[in-house]
């Protein structure tokens, strides 16, 4: 059988699996093989651009856009792939070939997905209004929308990630795409001016949000759908006071999620600031947070009992504990003791719904403050099922520390399961 007809009896779905996987240069090539393979770049429903080098590294001198865009103008192209590995670095100026290819897309009509993706500051690019857009990632580039734009119609995912964008920009971006359903602005958004986001979508269901040096206000106005919230941090020039504002601000404009990953030491940034009594997360069902036992104090501590308490109905929870400082590892011990010594009134997550805890401890913590804890979520957490210790640290400490907590005496009203991981797995069978 000839190789032409054993690639002809293939199923669609490999063929085109291959053919996405082409880089342009090649692609033109085997278009040129068989009408039967010209035909299939019809059907073609993603390009990935992709820059040639060739045995030794060295950017190839053959690269030719022109050929490129004239292939491109023969076969539709829903998803669209430009990142700044495949193209010429010698090139510092790199946006007017992103305009051309935005053009291009343009004219040709039913762009579904579109991703950007340039070395930071060697692209500016005027976004235009594709209709058909549903997927927009923008890596690296300085985005400017022209007077004429309308918005994205059908957008749904919004991923900006090291952007530089006026406010009033961001502002029409955001407020002109009215079915997003996911949201992430990821790192640094940075900007020429102080940026004030609101965010108003009725449809959107995952928020991923970082907040640096460049936000001056963010806020949930409106999001009734929000399923999933992830905070996270990236600056370290910036008010102590008004970030932790901010961020309380933030979190409680999410309250309607039901599950909240806070990749920022929340902790310490409510105990300078006056907590809202009687908040509640009415249908949060999962949280993760970190909290770094270097800093534990009493105002953590109380921070630490409001945000427990304002879970009603939280059912799995993890904790990641950090101990950058060796000298201060008596942190987790205090807030512990607390826990233990004093009665706490509210816990309704402990009493009804909480049945898997995960604790994550990065650094060296004394054997007596791990018993402590997982005495405090056996003795309060009612219908706990699992209990979970991991000790990323050095392996051998780990064992160490597993070996100890074996020989204590972990007692509870109720038979639960504790489960202590690092490479291999511990069983502690609870009396």
């Amino acid at each position: 059988m000839e190789e032409g007809d054993r690639i002809s009896i293939l199923p669609l779905e490999i063929k085109l699996s291959i053919l996405s996987r082409v880089e342009v240069r090649d692609a033109v090539r085997t278009s040129a093989l068989a009408q039967s393979w010209r035909h299939l770049w019809t059907l073609l429903p993603c390009l990935r651009v992709a820059y040639i080098r060739d045995k030794l590294g060295v950017p190839g001198h053959d690269y030719d856009m022109t050929t490129s865009a004239t292939w491109m103008g023969r076969v539709p192209i829903f998803h669209f792939e430009l990142t700044h590995s495949g193209l010429p670095y010698f090139v510092d100026d790199q946006s007017p070939l992103f305009q051309s290819l935005l053009h291009l897309l343009l004219l040709k009509g039913g762009l579904e997905t579109l991703h950007l993706s340039v070395e930071w500051g060697r692209a500016v690019i005027f976004l235009p209004s594709f209709s058909s857009l549903k997927r927009l990632q923008l890596y690296g580039c300085h985005v400017i929308l022209p007077a004429a734009f309308r918005g994205f119609s059908r957008l749904t995912t919004l991923d900006l990630f090291s952007v530089k964008i006026s406010n009033d920009d961001l502002d029409l971006l955001i407020h002109t795409s009215n079915n997003l359903t996911t949201f992430v602005k990821l790192d640094c958004v940075t900007s020429v001016d102080s940026l004030s986001v609101n965010l108003n979508f009725p449809l959107l269901r995952h928020l991923n949000f970082s907040i640096n040096e460049s936000i001056d206000e963010v806020s949930v106005i409106s999001a009734p759908c929000l399923e999933q919230a992830h905070i996270s941090l990236s600056c370290t020039n910036y008010n102590p006071e008004k970030l932790a504002r901010m961020i309380l601000r933030l979190v409680t404009s999410v309250a309607v999620v039901s599950s909240l990953n806070l990749s920022v030491d929340v902790l310490e940034y409510f105990s300078i600031v006056a907590l809202p009594f009687n908040f509640t997360f009415p249908r949060l069902r999962y949280l993760k947070f970190l909290l770094n036992i270097d800093t534990m104090d009493k105002k953590i501590y109380d921070a630490f009992i409001w945000l427990i308490r304002s879970m009603p109905y939280l059912e799995e929870l993890e904790i990641e504990l950090r101990n950058d400082d060796s000298s201060h590892g008596n942190g987790i011990a205090i807030l512990m003791r607390e826990l233990l010594v004093n009665k706490h009134d509210g816990f309704a997550c402990l009493d009804q719904t909480l049945r898997s805890v995960t604790i994550s401890m990065v650094g060296k913590l004394d054997v007596v403050s791990s018993i402590t804890m997982i005495q405090f979520f056996l003795l309060n957490a009612n219908v706990l099922k699992l209990l979970k210790i991991e000790y990323l640290m050095i392996y051998e400490d780990a064992l160490s520390m597993i070996e100890e907590l074996q020989k204590a005496e972990v007692t509870s009203s109720d038979a639960k399961v504790v489960i202590f991981d690092r490479i291999y797995r511990f069983t502690i069978n609870v009396k």
